[in-house]
């Protein structure tokens, strides 16, 4: 009897200590984090032409621009017309397209003066199906942009010498671009982008 008084005075000496001691032990622990910080990417372009008379002449210097210039149409006349797209600086690569509609096309010079020729000197090719709309590119295909570039789309345009004029007082030259990203369209044709782009 004394022995198992002894043994459980023991027993509960040797818990009371186990005891004691866990409540002086900690686990070791460690921890981190990571926090994903985003921008969001953008395609930015601003169109324009440099400011000309009604004779298409410059009005100061050809780094005078404007979003659009009025015209007196002149049998034979040569008329300064330079829309430029240019991508801005922070913009992400991207492919640009242009949308020209041309009403004076009928009474223009023919040759490699007319708007269509001088468009396709300088790299600028019709979307497949797609009336009056044209991709940047060259001979291989559609070509990446980079910010901070500029692309011209045509300079001037030229009234036939025989051109009877009358009736083409509200006609216009209508020229809107359009840029969409680079990133994810590798292996699309132009027309598969302006089709995904939805442009209008």
């Amino acid at each position: 009897m004394k022995m198992r008084k002894i043994l459980a005075s023991a027993c509960a000496l040797a818990l009371t200590a186990a005891i004691a001691v866990g409540g002086t032990l900690a686990y070791l622990t460690s921890q981190d984090t990571v926090t994903n910080t985003f921008t969001v990417g953008k395609v930015g372009i601003t169109l324009d032409e440099a400011v000309v008379d009604v004779d298409g002449e410059y009005v100061t210097d050809i780094n005078n621009r404007d979003d659009h210039n009025a015209y007196k149409l002149m049998p034979g006349h040569e008329y300064t017309k330079d829309p430029t797209i240019h991508v801005a600086a922070d913009s992400e690569e991207s492919y640009l397209f242009v949308k020209v509609v041309n009403g004076i096309a009928d009474i223009e010079a023919d040759g490699d003066t007319t708007i269509a020729a001088q468009m396709a000197a300088k790299g600028w090719y019709a979307v497949e199906n797609v009336d009056n709309v044209y991709y940047y590119g060259d001979a291989n295909g559609k070509k990446i942009v980079q910010a901070g570039e500029n692309k011209v789309v045509f300079d001037n345009f030229t009234i036939a010498n025989d051109a009877n004029t009358t009736g083409y007082e509200d006609d216009t030259i209508t020229i809107t671009a359009y840029a969409v990203q680079a990133d994810g369209f590798a292996d699309s044709t132009p027309a598969q982008i302006w089709t995904a782009a939805n442009f209008t």
